[in-house]
């Protein structure tokens, strides 16, 4: 969770024009295009999405997840009086929960890890097209 919004601000700070990404499209996109035609798999909803709106949508998911990491963490600390009420047999049930628990967490784990994958691309590839407009920008003009 922490990669993920420590990212997404890190791309933030860096995107200062987000219109430059416009209609520039993810490098990776033709290789997977490419592996999913081979093993017969539909393609990916943001095939035909370029960087600008991809940027938009991260801007957009990261409150929702700041909100609801903040809604765990008060749920958590309000339920801690009803989980000294439990008796023995809801503890069966609670093994239950768990295990959907950790379902949902692993799951909420890998989409947050390939959220933060394409953020830090996002930031890479807009890193790269700064360059090519000002490459002599890193040199120093003596």
């Amino acid at each position: 969770m922490e990669q993920y919004l420590s990212a997404t601000h890190r791309m933030e700070q860096e995107v200062m024009f987000p219109s430059l990404l416009r209609g520039v499209f993810p490098q990776h996109q033709h290789q997977q295009q490419q592996q999913q035609q081979q093993h017969g798999e539909a393609p990916d909803a943001d095939d035909h999405t370029d960087l600008y709106e991809r940027y938009q949508r991260l801007k957009a998911i990261k409150p929702i997840v700041e909100k609801g990491l903040a809604s765990v963490h008060d749920h958590s600390s309000s339920s801690s009086d009803a989980d000294a009420s439990w008796d023995e047999a809801e503890v069966s049930g609670d093994a239950r929960l768990e295990q959907r628990l950790c379902h949902h967490l692993s799951g909420l784990q890998q989409v947050l890890s390939h959220l933060t994958r394409d953020t830090n691309a996002l930031t890479r590839r807009y890193s790269q097209i700064l360059e090519q407009i000002s490459p002599s920008e890193g040199q120093p003009s003596w």
